[in-house]
């Protein structure tokens, strides 16, 4: 028996397997392409081909929030039943629905104010939230409570890194990350903007190069010096926007320069894949330092 349950948004890209061999429930976002509403998050209705290349082709894909109302009515069972829960969120300068979390949980709390509820602003996005469920699956395996891994869950974050290059700036720009003068420049120019996970959780420009394997090397050789020469990993994640070719040498550029255990590489889900467009490349990873003594040191 756990000791308390683990749930997600569909951000996190978990695939419906490894939510129930781990037994974690999920919450849908809601994703439109060209207006028509998908709320499951995955690839039920509409392919990964499908959905990236209808981006190609000039559909417009819209998420959506997570509101108040739909955290408060899960909360509001979890602590009426006496349960408890850790709830891993898409990080919060990303998108408004950890501040929706935090509204209800705040309604919760004036009924059951010791109710052992914990939305955790995961600072991250896709399978950078993967990761840390994976962390904390083991943590709860070994039999910590609910507010135990809540706290590690807090300290912990901060050294998962998130790296990452996209293909097409304009999307970036709809999203409202770059403006339309450096997409359009960028993307006559070829150049490939290189983005972190910054110490708060919002993206930061971090560099651009010319050309998909220049932007591929720079994304290594920034996973290369934020982790000690010696450490053994255990586990890297690479998710990529329907494009499996780059991911996979990708891959094989990363495991040539640190010692890991395994890779994962995998197709990013409409939730994310909406605001960075086809042809993006994502690494999340557990480094040595923290996100902050990254940026002191080498920014």
């Amino acid at each position: 028996m756990h000791t308390f349950k683990i749930m997600v948004d569909t951000n996190s890209d978990i695939s419906p397997d490894v939510l129930k061999e781990q037994d974690i429930d999920t919450l849908p976002i809601t994703f439109e392409l060209d207006g028509v509403p998908h709320n499951n998050g995955y690839w039920q209705e509409i392919s990964g081909k499908d959905f990236y290349n209808a981006l190609r082709n000039g559909s417009v894909a819209k998420t959506a929030q997570i509101n108040p109302e739909t955290f408060l009515d899960i909360f509001m069972e979890y602590a009426k039943n006496n349960k408890d829960l850790v709830f891993l969120i898409l990080g919060g300068p990303l998108s408004a629905t950890f501040q929706s979390s935090q509204i209800a949980l705040a309604e919760v709390k004036e009924t059951y104010p010791d109710c052992n509820i914990f939305p955790i602003d995961t600072m991250s996005a896709s399978v950078g939230v993967w990761l840390l469920v994976d962390m904390i699956a083991k943590k709860r395996a070994e039999g910590l409570s609910a507010s135990e891994v809540a706290q590690w869950l807090e300290n912990k974050k901060h050294s998962c890194f998130g790296l990452f290059t996209v293909d097409d700036l304009m999307y970036l720009h709809r999203g409202g990350r770059l403006s339309k003068i450096q997409a359009i420049a960028g993307s006559v120019l070829k150049m490939k903007p290189i983005l972190n996970l910054a110490p708060d959780g919002s993206l930061a420009l971090k560099g651009k190069t010319r050309g998909r394997k220049a932007s591929l090397e720079l994304l290594t050789e920034q996973l290369k010096r934020s982790v000690n020469p010696d450490t053994q990993m255990d586990k890297i994640y690479i998710a990529h926007t329907d494009s499996e070719a780059d991911a996979l040498m990708f891959a094989e550029m990363v495991r040539s320069a640190v010692n890991v255990n395994k890779i994962e590489v995998m197709l990013m889900g409409p939730i994310i894949g909406a605001h960075v467009g086809p042809g993006a490349i994502v690494v999340l990873y557990e480094a040595d330092m923290t996100r902050e003594e990254y940026e002191k040191k080498f920014y």
